[in-house]
């Protein structure tokens, strides 16, 4: 091979590129099973609880996501079988194997992410710059496939049978079989659909091209809902939709209010703490539970509150105002019918 064609050599120019991309994928299983065991459920940093965090905002798929969360089962095979696609994936890609077939794989674990956690972020909007970078390298790897210094090329060079095979340079690499007027058609139209991809989910997620700019992972939000007083128990659902995931909002009070809004109940944060686990019937992985300090609430968890009290046997038919305050001075109402 002469000078020139080396440095024609698409595969070759985008080695770094392949590198750390393939780093990127294959680190996810790297972490999760020789630095820590974060497939184990009952272990701090379970996936399946990161996983259940992308939950509330997910574009597309969120049904398959609660599906996965309110299955724990289900949820644990398919983070191993997530982990192990992009450990393969991202150690062939390093190594130039099967290296068109393996961007496929690339862009489809990034149009995953892109769209379970592409609103996740709370400085650089982290998750989505990861989504649509991981599906651009994905189209381009693609398109060029590996160079020199890969396994593909090795197997090419040395005439291996399998490289004569007609599927090889659509799943390997070499030149794409792919008429010379049509290519730059190819080009352009899978470019236009990455970049289409990267503007729809910037204004989605984050109000990126009009409107107001936003990010939903900086402030704690809380939702209330299926209020309802049965005999003494007061019970409700809170889901909580927005915020940092690297920690929970931390509930601090629990009001009742009638509809003149009189304080009927209090709940200090040290009488949330002290709420005991049939207190708080939880729906998915990331759960709400009892702290130190507080009740501490993750991102995308949701459960089902249950509190007793004498009180709730003397309240009158009428209107009635659930608030949740957190640690932060925020706070959230649900009105409901008794």
């Amino acid at each position: 091979m002469n000078t020139l064609s080396i440095k024609n050599d698409k595969g070759l120019l985008v080695l770094a590129v392949r590198l750390v991309v393939g780093w990127t994928y294959f680190s996810a299983f790297f972490r999760r099973t020789i630095l820590e065991n974060k497939l184990d459920p009952d272990a701090a940093g379970y996936i399946g609880e990161k996983f259940n965090h992308f939950l509330p905002n997910a574009l597309g798929i969120k049904p398959i996501i609660q599906y996965l969360v309110e299955n724990p089962d289900a949820l644990w095979l398919n983070m191993v079988l997530f982990t192990i696609i992009e450990g393969i994936v991202g150690l062939f890609i390093i190594f130039g194997l099967f290296t068109r077939i393996m961007s496929i794989g690339i862009f489809g674990l990034a149009m995953g992410i892109l769209l379970g956690s592409g609103w996740i972020g709370t400085t650089c909007l982290d998750e989505w710059q990861i989504g649509v970078l991981g599906i651009a390298t994905g189209f381009m790897l693609f398109l060029t496939g590996s160079g020199t210094y890969s396994i593909d090329k090795y197997l090419m060079k040395n005439n291996y049978a399998i490289t004569k095979k007609k599927w090889f340079p659509w799943m390997g690499s070499g030149e794409l079989p792919i008429k010379d007027s049509l290519f730059p058609k190819v080009v352009l139209i899978g470019s236009l659909f990455v970049f289409g991809m990267t503007l729809m989910t910037n204004q989605v997620f984050h109000g990126g091209l009009w409107g107001t700019l936003h990010n939903k992972s900086v402030k704690p939000k809380l939702e209330i809902s299926e209020g309802k007083v049965t005999n003494n128990t007061l019970s409700f659902d809170v889901y909580r939709t927005e915020g940092v995931d690297v920690y929970g909002s931390w509930v601090i009070g629990i009001e009742l209010k009638d509809g003149h809004n009189n304080t009927l109940i209090h709940l200090s944060q040290d009488d949330l703490a002290a709420l005991k686990p049939e207190n708080i019937s939880n729906y998915y992985v990331a759960k709400i539970k009892a702290g130190k300090h507080s009740l501490v609430v993750p991102l995308g968890a949701k459960a089902k509150i249950s509190l007793n009290n004498a009180t709730m046997k003397t309240l009158t038919k009428g209107n009635y105002i659930i608030k949740i305050t957190d640690i932060s001075g925020a706070f959230w109402e649900h009105q409901f019918i008794k």
